[in-house]
Order: C-alpha cells, then structure tokens, then sequence
C-alpha cells in the first residue's frame, strides 16, 4: 500500500468542488470542449465515486468529460498532474510482501536495482502488488538519480532516471527472461510474443519513470510549468511540420471521424439552402385562381451541381505529412465531388488518382507516391514552378470551369522561377482554386517562400493543424 508525505501547504484551498473546477478548466486550456453539463456530471461522479480507487475516479470523469476517445491521452496526462497517486516522495508498507521495500532497495548498487526490475517485470501474474513495488522502485530510482539542480532550484528528470536504468539493456535483459520460460528452443511464435512483451513492459516503465518526474516537477514548480512541456497535444492541434512519425499515424485515425463531421455539415448546409429562389413564372400561374393575388408562392427546387475537384500538392518532406493527412481527408469526402484527380509533385507534377480507388488502403496509397510516381524527376528539390509548368504541359484538360483547384504546399521554391504566368493560367481555367499552406502566416515570404506572391492569384489560407484544415474544408465544400 503507498503512503506519501503530507505538503504544507493545503491541495485543494477551495476543496473538492474548485480543484475539479480547476481540472475541467485545465482540459479547455488544452483544447477540450468541457461544458456546464459535463462539469455538473463530473461533480455527481465524483461524489458517488469517492476518492477511494484513482482508477475508477479515472475512468469516471472520463465517461463525464470526454467526448472522443482519440482526447484520452491529453485527458490522462491532465488527470496524473490533477489527482496525484501520491504526494512527496514515495514509501511502501511492505507487510507481507516478499522481499525488500523501496525504502530497503541498495540505490546506490544499480546493477541490483535492474536485476530486481527484471524479476519484476517477468512476473507471469503481473499482480497488482508487483506493480506497486515496480512504482515504488522507480520513485527510489528517480529519487537517488534523478536530481539535478536547475536555475530555480532542485528539479527531477527522467532522462536521467532513465539513463540510470539502462532502458535498453533492460530490455534485452527482459526479453532473456521471458524467452526462458519457454524453453531452450522457443518457436518463433514464442519469441516474437516474448519481444512483443519485453517492448510493451519497458514502454510502461518509461511512462511511469516520465508520470513520476513530473509528478514531482508539478510539486516543486507547480502544474502550470508542467503543462507548458508535459502534456500531449490533441491530434487536431497538432503542427503539421511539427509533427512527429507517431502524433502522424494518431492523426490518420482523426480522418474518418472528422470526414463525416464535415459531411454532416455539408447536409444541413443543402437542408438551409433546399427552398430555393421564387420561381415568378409558376407563382403568377397559380395565382390566376385568385384573381391575379400571388397567394400561395412558388419556389424554384434548387439543383446544386456538385463540382469536380482537382488536387494539387507538395509530397516533399518538409510538408509530406501535411499532404498526406489532407490528401486522406480529400478521399474520405470524394462522394462530395462529381469527379476528383489527385496530382503531386516535388519537382515535377504527376497524376496519383488510380492510387486513391474506392478499395485503396489510403495511409499505403501516400506511402506509395514518392515510390512509384513521376513526381522528382530532375534534382528531388521542390520545385513549383517546374511542377505549374509540367502540369500545364500534360494535364492541362483536368481543369474546367466546373473544377475547383486546390493547392497543398508551403510556396518554397528554392530561389527558382515561382512560375506566376503559368498559375494564374490555371486559376483562370478553374471555376475556383484555393491554397491550402501548413506554414505559420508570419513566416510567408520569408527566405525562399514565394507565399505571398502566390496569394495576389488566389486565396491562400493558413492550414497548421487537423482542426484549421477541417474548418477551411468545411468553408470550401460544395453545397
């Protein structure tokens, strides 16, 4: 059982009711949408549930307060800074466990202390008292080796824990232990469940090594400095160019939901807009029987045409993730258009839509562009001008004045000839054309970026995260 030493000073100066308050208003200042009612709905868990089990608090106010599972991340890092595990530096009341207590661990003999984290964690049972004490080892650890002293004083950091623990040799040390209970010969199913097992365990270690520190740094400099660094960015928010490989492959599973939320809209936008115009032909018709009275009026039944859309974009690495995400979100709204043509480029511009099918793996389908199509075929630089010019040259029957363009790119050219001539060409043969740039608006026309000069021909609008490209897509839907 943990036991913690009481702080000083009191945690909740206005009790239960504002340290929630205080939580529901922390998960808004991460972009959470948290309302009255979901607030008021915490404040009943939270009495029903009591303080008892963190676990159940846990998943309780979740259920309250969490609208998309793909927030939980965001929500459970909040959580651990707002209702603690412990406070002060850890100790374990070891009663009838087997061996020694956190308290007892030989800090200063690292080498015993990793042995006994193998032991730990090959544990076949995995009991919650085996848990306990790999929480109470790893507060020993960080204690004796995750000091330092920073400019405002004594600080905690999981790099050096982690560093104290060796995660690496850990890890192979584990995967000995787990292969060992299958024999001297394991199968290569076993040893890939073995590996499987020796990644997930010691990822569980990082992330309570990382909860603990900051839980500690929370104490010391208070939530708010940890917020600053120590909470994961909601999908949505994220930068694109800031992005990394995972945050990348979460925000792919946004896609889906957040194609149909637009396509919602793009319904009761045509519902809005049903009525139509007065039709006065019919109208004056009608109104014949009334003695030339226009009583009862008619209205023309609107018939929107859905417009074809043309998508061109930059696959280069500095906005490949930016493209690949919108590219996805265009596939997942293709029932919107009569037709779209999907177009990439680096330094030369190629036509992809035969890799985005109705049946197409769409995450494979982005993957597949910079393999198989004609998009750097002069010196791999991003090229605009080059890439305006080839299309111009062979797909210049794609735009029609039914065609909406839309451009993905950042405008770097790489100093070379931005091509103006040819694009406001192309915007002229399109009904509309757009510019969609994942860059922030006080970086265009710096350096190499012909931004701005782009934009005299076009609308260009800033699109850094999932959340502004769905509210500029949701602008420029067909209704």
């Amino acid at each position: 059982m943990s036991v913690a030493r009481k702080p000083d000073q009191p945690l909740a100066p206005h009790g239960l009711p504002g340290h929630l308050v205080g939580f529901v208003e922390a998960l808004r200042g991460r972009g959470i949408d948290v309302g009255p009612s979901e607030t008021v709905d915490a404040g009943r868990v939270l009495v029903t549930l009591g303080l008892g089990d963190r676990t159940v608090l846990r998943e309780g106010l979740a259920c309250a307060l969490l609208r998309r599972p793909d927030h939980r991340p965001t929500y459970d890092a909040l959580f651990d800074l707002w209702w603690p595990a412990a406070i002060g530096m850890r100790a374990t009341d070891t009663g009838e466990a087997p061996g020694p207590s956190a308290t007892e661990l030989p800090t200063a003999d690292m080498d015993a202390m990793r042995a006994l984290l193998v032991d730990l964690l090959t544990d076949p049972e995995q009991s919650a008292q085996a848990d306990e004490r790999l929480l109470s080892m790893i507060a020993a650890i960080i204690e004796a080796h995750g000091r330092y002293q920073s400019g405002r004083g004594p600080a905690y950091s999981a790099y050096q824990s982690l560093r104290a623990i060796s995660v690496d040799e850990l890890e192979g040390k584990l995967l000995a232990g787990l292969l060992a209970s299958f024999g001297d010969d394991p199968t290569p199913t076993q040893r890939a469940i073995a590996e499987a097992l020796a990644a997930q365990r010691v990822t569980a270690v990082r992330r309570m090594v990382e909860a603990e520190t900051k839980r500690r740094t929370a104490e010391l400099f208070g939530r708010e400095h940890v917020q600053t660094y120590g909470i994961p960015e909601l999908s949505e928010n994220v930068d694109f160019l800031r992005a990394s490989a995972d945050q990348l492959r979460q925000m792919r599973t946004t896609v889906a939901p957040l194609a149909r939320m637009l396509a919602a809209r793009l319904a009761a936008k045509r519902r809005r807009h049903r009525r139509g115009a007065i039709d006065m032909r019919k109208t004056l018709r009608r109104s014949m029987s009334t003695g030339g009275v226009p009583i009862d009026v008619v209205l023309a039944k609107p018939r929107p045409a859905r417009p074809e859309l043309v998508v061109l974009c930059d696959v280069s690495g500095s906005v490949a993730g930016f493209s690949h995400f919108t590219l996805l979100l265009v596939a997942a709204l293709r029932q919107q258009f009569s037709r779209v043509r999907v177009f990439a480029f680096i330094d030369t511009t190629d036509e992809v839509t035969d890799m985005f099918g109705p049946e197409a793996d769409l995450a494979v389908a982005v993957q597949r562009i910079t393999r198989e199509a004609g998009v750097h075929t002069r010196d791999g630089h991003s090229d605009y001008g080059h890439a305006f010019t080839s299309f111009a040259q062979g797909f210049a029957g794609a735009l029609t004045p039914r065609s909406s363009l839309l451009i993905l790119g950042d405008g770097r050219t790489n100093y070379r000839n931005p091509e103006l001539d040819t694009l406001a060409r192309m915007v002229a043969a399109s009904r509309h054309a757009h510019w969609l740039n994942p860059e922030p608006r006080q970086l265009w026309g710096t350096g190499d970026s012909a931004a701005p000069r782009y934009g005299e021909l076009l609308p260009m609008r800033e699109c850094r995260s999932a959340k502004q490209l769905a509210a500029v897509i949701d602008e420029l839907l067909p209704v």
